[in-house]
């Protein structure tokens, strides 16, 4: 009997063990489909977390005056603490210059063009990126009103967070009229062409925001950052930061595409006790939608 009673006591024992086992892995597997149910959800969440996210641009603009008072070695380490994804310079040396200034700065991909500003020595322009540069061309521009020939503009597509933008560096002489000059040229035969959804046009425009130059490329779908930035050019000057007395205002801008919906966070005139150039650089962060 008291065999008997104990086997069945046992046998009991087992099954309230097997009941509980049971449970316990079902409650597991739930647990794990919940858990594979929420992750799967939130996946395609992160996804077009990502995918929406705006895409900030960092960029500079600068005539170096041919090299003539700063080492490119110095001129990137002016740059640095900008954090600057492209960089367009306007007369620029031939050669590595343009690279040396990367090698500071860590941008390792730079294209230089063959066009020398009114044929003078080393007034070249070149575009400077953090990430690889496609498609690199030069336009050269001539002036069919009074002014020097010739100039240019280069150009490359580079990808940003796998997004491409189109960015132009140029050199162009003033012009009082609408038609005829460099920027005139710029604005009917070459950026109406680029077929990129997002571009940048920065350099040394030798025009002021309001002239006839100026409006003609605005009037192309193009809008300066000043005024996102807010800031009042006609009290400003980006040339002659080496003799302020003879200050033409501000001639160098950084322009975008207003097609492109983009804005304009941060930037402005880089102010530096000891002028590396003629010219003040100028840079800004401009923030695309995808």
């Amino acid at each position: 009997m008291g065999t008997s009673r104990e086997k069945a006591s046992n046998m009991q024992r087992q099954n309230l063990q097997n009941r509980n086992h049971k449970k316990t892995k079902m409650r597991n597997i739930t647990l794990l489909s919940l858990a594979v149910t929420c992750l799967c959800a939130a996946i395609p969440c992160l996804a077009a977390t990502k995918s929406n996210k705006p895409i900030p641009v960092r960029v500079a603009s600068y005539n170096v005056e041919f090299g003539k008072n700063a080492s490119p070695e110095q001129i990137g380490k002016m740059f640095k603490p900008y954090k600057l994804d492209i960089i367009g310079f306007d007369e620029v040396p031939d050669g590595d210059w343009t690279a040396r200034v990367g090698k500071v700065l860590g941008m390792k991909h730079s294209y230089v063009g063959k066009i020398s500003s009114a044929n003078h020595k080393d007034k070249y322009k070149s575009i400077l990126s953090r990430t690889p540069l496609e498609g690199t061309e030069e336009y050269e521009l001539t002036s069919k009103s009074r002014g020097w020939n010739p100039a240019s503009v280069v150009r490359a597509v580079t990808k940003i967070d796998g997004v491409p933008l189109a960015f132009y560096s140029l050199h162009i002489c003033k012009s009082k009229k609408k038609v005829g000059g460099h920027a005139h040229r710029l604005a009917t035969t070459i950026l109406p062409k680029e077929s990129t959804e997002r571009v940048i046009v920065v350099g040394d425009f030798n025009n002021n925001i309001g002239d006839a130059a100026m409006n003609t490329i605005e009037k192309a779908g193009f809008i300066s950052t000043w005024s996102d930035l807010k800031i009042d050019v006609s009290k400003e000057f980006t040339y002659n930061a080496l003799d302020p007395k003879n200050s033409l205002g501000v001639i160098d801008h950084i322009l975008y595409n207003t097609s492109a919906k983009a804005k304009v966070t941060e930037g402005g005139i880089i102010e530096l006790k000891k002028p590396l150039s003629d010219h003040k650089p100028i840079w800004a962060e401009i923030v695309f939608p995808r």
